[in-house]
């Protein structure tokens, strides 16, 4: 009597399962439909305008001080009167040198936009459009700070034109498509992937969109696709040990270039914000001496004349916020500071004596000659028993709250993984005594520790003062 229950219990469930196979095979060619069956149509759309750009550049040629004089009335003097003078020197000729790169038209009357690199000390600047049309341009401006240069073409006719699209919603994984002029072979498309984002190289305000897509000597100043057609990043940069691509390309983020773009045009460079201070990554051992929750903000290790001083901002103020967003690290807050505009008031909170302070700091604008010296890799401090130290100065004594007649060094950060950070030295410590002698200079500390050495001591003691209070430190000498 049972049977007949068990069979329809097995009908059933043969039915559940072919119902759940149909629903599966309704969702695959969904979830295929992420994976474009061809690149074509894109390609199509977004190549006319893409440009190549060529570049002739005059190289003076040295003259060479060891070549022989040529005797008068030597034969076949006139031949070579166009390569010596009267006095027999060799005249040097210049020579053209060339060089080949990418860019892209981003509006009907002309603007193109393309790598610094690309047209650096161009004397001439040729573009050449999909469709074969040559056009001489004309550089309106550049900001080598994040390699970006803008020229502009003279024509009768509308040109096709691209548009910046939102790198900021760009999620690793995404498609991408880079179209240029690689190794001078005439228009290129290669298809990717957005790898990584917010990768920096060296530059303060590097937020580059990483890409397996290929990218060769050529691709520099080209675009770099979303699906839509719009401009997500511009290919600047490859890691290659060989030169050719191995998959790790780089491409300034169009969050980045649109702004930048936006400034040569109106101006024809580009004006960023300044706070005035000089600034460093919290560490997890200089936020356990604050007293910080977290390793992140910028902590400040100077303050210049200028907004933030007037502000009230201080030494050793640990900024967390800034116009309202968090801050992670130093790279962050640069790049906030540097988009927030000239002139404005914004609200920069920081963390200073255990609690949080608001001020409100009026933007000036950094110069060039700031721009040039903070976008060269600074050099690395040399260390002190593994401490970074620095004179006091007057403006730090201020800031601090120390005794105006207090002598020392000050800690500006400390080795990870040296005696002197197990035995609990932090940055903003004050040094004022070496080997029980006053000190007010590193010279000072340096000449201890070398009277150490030389009668053949295994430590240095130090008097450092933490927050007001003092302390010995015997470190280790190496």
């Amino acid at each position: 009597m049972a049977r007949p229950a068990q069979n329809g219990m097995a009908l059933r469930w043969l039915q559940t399962f072919a119902l759940v196979l149909f629903v599966v095979a309704l969702a695959l060619p969904a979830m295929a439909q992420n994976r474009p069956v061809s690149f074509a149509d894109l390609a199509e759309e977004v190549s006319p305008a893409v440009v190549n750009i060529t570049t002739s550049t005059t190289v003076a040629t040295q003259m060479d001080p060891n070549r022989p004089r040529l005797p008068d009335g030597a034969p076949f003097e006139d031949f070579f009167e166009d390569f010596f003078n009267r006095d027999g020197q060799r005249q040097p000729r210049p020579r053209q040198s060339q060089a080949l790169g990418s860019g892209f038209v981003i509006s009907a009357d002309g603007y193109i936009v393309t790598n610094n690199h690309v047209i650096e000390g161009a004397d001439e600047i040729e573009i050449e459009f999909f469709g074969g049309e040559r056009f001489d341009a004309t550089l309106i401006g550049t900001d080598p700070a994040t390699d970006i240069a803008l020229l502009k073409v003279e024509t009768d006719t509308s040109l096709p034109f691209v548009e910046f699209g939102d790198s900021e919603v760009a999620r690793v994984g995404d498609w991408v498509l880079a179209v240029g002029n690689p190794l001078g072979q005439g228009f290129s498309v290669s298809a990717g992937i957005i790898s990584a984002r917010g990768r920096a190289l060296q530059g303060n305000y590097d937020d580059y969109i990483q890409t397996d897509a290929a990218i060769n000597r050529g691709n520099s100043g080209g675009p770099l696709f979303n699906m839509d057609g719009e401009v997500v990043g511009v290919n600047t940069a490859i890691l290659s040990p060989t030169g050719g691509s191995i998959g790790i390309g780089f491409a300034m983020s169009s969050h980045v270039v649109e702004r930048v773009v936006f400034q040569l045009q109106e101006y024809g460079e580009t004006r960023r914000g300044w706070l005035g201070v000089r600034i460093q990554d919290v560490t997890e051992d200089v936020a356990d001496s604050l007293a910080l929750a977290e390793a992140r903000g910028a902590l400040v290790t100077e303050v210049m004349d200028g907004p933030s001083r007037v502000a009230g901002m201080q030494s050793g103020d640990v900024i967390t916020r800034f116009d309202g967003g968090n801050v992670a690290d130093t790279r962050d807050l640069v790049r906030r500071v540097a988009d927030a505009g000239i002139g404005r008031e914004v609200e920069v909170v920081v963390f200073r004596d255990g609690g949080e302070e608001t001020l409100f700091v009026t933007l000036g604008q950094r110069d060039e000659d700031q721009l040039t010296a903070s976008s060269q890799a600074p050099e690395a401090p040399e260390l002190v028993l593994g401490m970074n130290l620095t004179e006091l100065t007057d403006q730090m004594r201020n800031d601090m709250g120390l005794a105006a007649g207090l002598t020392g060094v000050l800690v500006r950060s400390v080795e990870t993984g040296s005696d002197a950070e197990s035995k609990g030295v932090r940055a903003g410590d004050v040094i004022t005594e070496a080997g029980q002698e006053p000190v007010a200079s590193v010279e000072d500390v340096e000449a201890q520790l070398q009277a150490a050495r030389d009668a053949g001591r295994r430590t240095l003691l130090l008097m450092v003062r933490s927050s007001g209070d003092p302390r010995f430190v015997a470190l280790a000498i190496e």
